[in-house]
């Protein structure tokens, strides 16, 4: 495997793979990286002939008040385990390798980016657009691996794909979880052993939507009404949404019908948490 820093070095890398017409895998990370990624990286490695995976914390997704310089970067780790999974290429650039000084450019996508994390973290999804988009530019991809957690992250970046024509299948791939329920993330490091149980929380609020739509309720405030007790009867917390929205535009549902996205996000201590489900309220009925 090699670890390269820089957009040239990468680019030099890939030029004779794509050349010879091989299938290039990507898949993006801010490292610290668990199964969640790890499944990813091994999907794209069943998919693929040439698997790069980039490692880059990017400081324009981070809030003034958010964790970037506190954001795990355990490298060497990192590196070790997308060795074992046989990763060819690692992209590991330095903030300056994809932001010059006097950079002046962003990537925007309106309306899905307004509610869920978008209405709560202001300025966050301009930050993850903008760095995809520069590491689409710079590995040019054939695919690119999305993990379902960041539900709301892996349909902005579909529809950018999308709107900008770039000949990128985006593949989104199931959410990771423990055998207690709770959703893989980076940030559950930061949990105390009390506030990783209380974290379960999530997990059950949704199940239990689930269990509900799949028993015929169909009333957006009745379901939304029984999460959030539950997920506030589970210990201290902070509630930044529970939402159940269209599972393509991210539009509120005033019913569960078609397709839709139930996600939350929770605060328990200092620790922000997200977790949803996809459910097809249509395909439930039959």
């Amino acid at each position: 495997m090699r670890k390269l820093a820089s957009v040239s070095e990468i680019r030099s890398f890939l030029r004779p793979h794509r050349q010879a017409g091989r299938r290039i895998g990507f898949v993006p990370t801010m490292g610290a990286l668990h199964e969640g990624h790890r499944s990813l990286v091994r999907r794209a490695r069943a998919e693929c002939q040439v698997v790069v995976v980039s490692i880059f914390v990017n400081p324009t997704q981070f809030g003034p008040n958010e964790d970037y310089a506190a954001y795990p970067r355990p490298l060497d780790a990192d590196l070790a385990l997308c060795r074992e999974d046989g990763v060819d290429a690692a992209f590991c650039p330095p903030v300056e390798e994809m932001y010059a000084p006097d950079s002046a450019t962003t990537v925007t996508v309106s309306r899905l980016t307004d509610g869920l994390c978008g209405a709560h973290r202001p300025g966050h999804f301009a930050g993850v657009t903008t760095v995809v988009a520069k590491l689409f530019n710079i590995v040019q991809p054939d695919v690119a691996y999305f993990g379902q957690k960041d539900a709301q992250q892996a349909v902005v970046i579909r529809r950018m794909v999308r709107d900008l024509c770039w000949p990128i299948e985006i593949v989104g791939c199931p959410t990771v979880r423990e055998s207690d329920g709770l959703a893989l993330a980076s940030r559950n490091a930061y949990l105390s052993p009390a506030e990783r149980q209380q974290a379960l929380c999530l997990s059950a609020a949704l199940n239990w939507a689930c269990e509900r739509i799949a028993a015929g309720e169909r009333a957006v405030p009745a379901l939304i009404e029984g999460m959030k007790r539950r997920i506030v009867d589970a210990g201290p917390c902070s509630i930044d949404y529970v939402e159940i929205v269209d599972a393509d535009e991210l539009t509120p549902k005033p019913r569960v019908e078609g397709r839709c996205l139930i996600a939350t996000a929770v605060r328990i201590g200092k620790t922000r948490l997200i977790d949803n489900r996809v459910v097809d309220a249509d395909r439930l009925a039959r």
